[in-house]
C-alpha cells in the first residue's frame, strides 16, 4: 500500500476534534474496509486517529522525531494486520493505540540496548557475537578481498550486510528498509557475516 509504505503526512490539526465526533462504529467500519484493501478508508482512519497515536508515542519515547517514526511504524503494522482486528475484543482506536504502545516500548528497549552496546565499546568490553565475527573479518582482510567475498553471498545476505556494516544502519533500520521482521533481518546479517568470514578464510 502506497500510504503505509511511504512517509506518512503529519496529522491534520483538526484530527483530535474529528476523533471526538467520529463514532466508534465508524472507525470499526473503516478498519473493516481497510482489511478488504480499501486505501481511501485507511486514509480516513489515519486522518482521524494519527494525532492520538503520535501523542501516545511522544509520551513514551519523548522525542518528536522518534514519535514520528513510531507513528509511521504503527500504521504500517495496522494496515498489514487490519484483517486480524476483532471488534468484539475492543474498539479500533484501542487496538491501534496498543500497537503504538508496543512499538514505542520496543524502540525504548532498542535504544537502551544500543546505548549499552556503545558503552561496552567505550570500555573495551566483550562485544556481541556478530561484532566479534565482523571484527575478525575487517581486521584481517583488505577492502578488495571483502568485496570479493561479498560476491560469494546470496543477494539477500549481501543486501542486509551492506546496509548494516557498510551503510552504518542498525538492525532495526535494516529491517525497516528491507520491509522485514527484525528477526529475519538479524538472521540475514548474521548468515552474511558468517558466509563472508568463511569465503575469506578467516578463522572464527
Amino acid at each position: 500500500m502506497t500510504r503505509a509504505e511511504g512517509p506518512l503526512r503529519p496529522p491534520r490539526l483538526a484530527a483530535v476534534q474529528d476523533l471526538m465526533v467520529t463514532e466508534p462504529e465508524r472507525l470499526r467500519e473503516l478498519m473493516a474496509r481497510a482489511a478488504r484493501g480499501y486505501e481511501d478508508s485507511f486514509a480516513e482512519f489515519y486522518d482521524v486517529t494519527a494525532a492520538r497515536v503520535y501523542g501516545v508515542a511522544l509520551r513514551i519515547v519523548r522525542s518528536p522525531e522518534s514519535a514520528a517514526d513510531v507513528t509511521q511504524d504503527t500504521y504500517v503494522e495496522a494496515w498489514r494486520r487490519a484483517a486480524s482486528y476483532r471488534p468484539q475484543l475492543g474498539s479500533a482506536l484501542s487496538w491501534l493505540l496498543t500497537i503504538a504502545h508496543h512499538r514505542s516500548v520496543d524502540l525504548i528497549r532498542a535504544n537502551k540496548r544500543r546505548a549499552d552496546r556503545e558503552e561496552r565499546y567505550g570500555r573495551g568490553e566483550s562485544l556481541p557475537e556478530l561484532d566479534v565475527v565482523w571484527d575478525g573479518v575487517s581486521h584481517q582482510v583488505d577492502v578488495e578481498r571483502v568485496r570479493t567475498g561479498l560476491r560469494s553471498l546470496t543477494d539477500v545476505q549481501r543486501e542486509a550486510l551492506t546496509l548494516a556494516y557498510f551503510g552504518g544502519n542498525t538492525h532495526r533500520q535494516v529491517a525497516r528498509m528491507l520491509d522485514l521482521p527484525l528477526g529475519t533481518a538479524k538472521t540475514r546479517i548474521r548468515d552474511g557475516l558468517i558466509g563472508l568470514r568463511d569465503a575469506l578464510g578467516v578463522e572464527s
